[in-house]
């Protein structure tokens, strides 16, 4: 039962996110006890997306207790090997979390894996919150009892959108931090400070993996300065770009008060709001473009889109009704913006089988189950084979209106272009000025 949960959880992970892409996975161990610390913006979905890209298995998570009065989700959790822990601020002074931290050594001390979001909420914040001393509680006493030698890997869970279904995201792990005898000599001469210590140092390995900024205007900011500031001629990773938006950063917070600085984020957030009132992309302006080729673009796509669209109509239709409600699901139903995609994934895993069922039913009893059961193969089938041309048919859209919009705002267009160039050129200097002189450079002279 658990093998199959590990396969539905890769397979939700793999349907929900467009593209998964993993740094520094050299850093896992490939056997021995590990606790994988991460960040926790997202839910549930910040420990299926652990569990299916973290390379080891099975992986044990703390999880709210509370879950666990859902009767269907508490039986999800159970076979996915999750540990069911209280917290205090919820409860009253006699909870016992005894028989959890037992589970819990009992894996970590028989060369398991364990996930733990040391925030201990999970949140739609810019930034870390400060994060709770259980995870080097933990970490230090069972390291203490002197069966096991355990590490923790710091995890960075970095989502483009992360609500968004068909969205990108970016696991980045840090180097582990290995319970020695050094912490064990601390922990012994003083708990709380080793706790304490420990808590900072996972900290500032947690910050180095995941991308901080004071507020959400302010990483808005930077996410524009940094396109504009990235050479046309070099293609990114999703991890360098992360890279790149955590240099701008520390930067910006090193050099808030800098009048030049102020200056730009001001220009800046200008330029973005003309953008956002047009309906318009910073990266469609990087290239001028002639009647002649936007003719030729919106033919070509116009021809795409023709060819696609019988192939993906007749698997959008049958799961429209699942995809309504499952959104409705998540945008009604969600307390904080952290558990959209949770709550959408749960509805579309519930909704899915029972449409299925409902259809092979139907047919079973006027065509004969045999083919009930080949419509529920077709059906799963058609359900990937539709996400996948949708996915390039909205595409395909989106590009033909932008290309209108180009071609209509003509005036407006060329001046923010005009303004896009100028704005490239301070960001340039000002980030050559302000530079750590201590960090490579992720880009040439040549590159610009």
């Amino acid at each position: 039962m658990q093998r199959l949960m590990l396969v539905l959880i890769h397979v939700i992970a793999n349907t929900f996110f467009r593209r998964i892409d993993v740094v520094g996975a050299e850093h896992i161990p490939a056997d021995g006890p590990v606790i994988f610390a991460g960040n926790h913006p997202n839910a549930l979905m910040d420990g299926w997306l652990l569990t299916a890209k973290c390379g080891r298995q099975p992986l044990h998570f703390l999880a709210n207790a509370k879950l666990w009065k859902y009767r269907l989700l508490g039986l999800l959790l159970d076979t996915s090997g999750a540990i069911p822990v209280y917290r205090r601020e919820e409860q009253d002074d006699s909870v016992d979390n005894q028989p959890a931290f037992e589970r819990l050594y009992e894996v970590i001390e028989s060369g398991g894996c364990v996930g733990i979001f040391p925030e201990g909420i999970s949140h739609a914040e810019s930034q870390l919150v400060r994060l709770k001393t259980g995870t080097a509680r933990i970490a230090l006493s069972v390291a203490a009892r002197g069966i096991a030698s355990v590490c923790i890997l710091p995890c960075g869970l970095n989502y483009i959108h992360r609500h968004r279904f068909r969205s990108q995201v970016l696991i980045e792990f840090g180097e582990p931090i290995l319970i020695d005898e050094y912490w064990l000599e601390r922990y012994r001469d003083d708990a709380q400070e080793a706790v304490r210590s420990l808590t900072e140092l996972l900290t500032q390995a947690l910050q180095a993996v995941t991308l901080n900024a004071p507020d959400w205007t302010t990483m808005r900011f930077i996410q524009t300065a940094r396109r504009l500031y990235k050479p046309d001629s070099v293609k990114l990773t999703p991890g360098q770009y992360i890279e790149l938006s955590r240099r701008f950063v520390e930067r910006y917070t090193f050099a808030s008060n800098d009048p030049e600085m102020q200056q730009c984020r001001q220009d800046v957030e200008n330029y973005q709001a003309r953008l956002d009132m047009l309906g318009i992309k910073d990266h469609q302006l990087r290239s001028p473009m002639t009647l002649g080729q936007a003719f030729r673009k919106l033919l070509l796509r116009l021809v795409t889109l023709l060819i696609f669209l019988p192939l993906a109509v007749p698997g959008a239709l049958l799961h429209l009704p699942v995809g309504w409600v499952a959104a409705l699901v998540g945008e009604r139903f969600s307390y904080e913006t952290d558990d959209v995609a949770t709550l959408k994934v749960i509805s579309t895993t519930l909704l899915l089988p029972l449409f299925y069922i409902v259809i092979a039913i139907v047919i079973g009893i006027n065509f004969g189950w045999q083919l009930s059961l080949l419509a529920i193969a077709a059906l799963t089938l058609s359900f990937f084979i539709s996400v996948r041309l949708i996915e390039t048919e909205v595409g395909l859209v989106n590009s033909m209106v932008a290309i209108v919009r180009l071609l209509r705002l003509g005036t407006e267009i060329e001046s923010l272009r005009e303004t896009r160039a100028e704005l490239s050129g301070r960001i340039r200097r000002l980030a050559e000025r302000l530079a750590d002189p201590a960090t490579k450079r992720m880009f040439t002279p040549a590159d610009f």
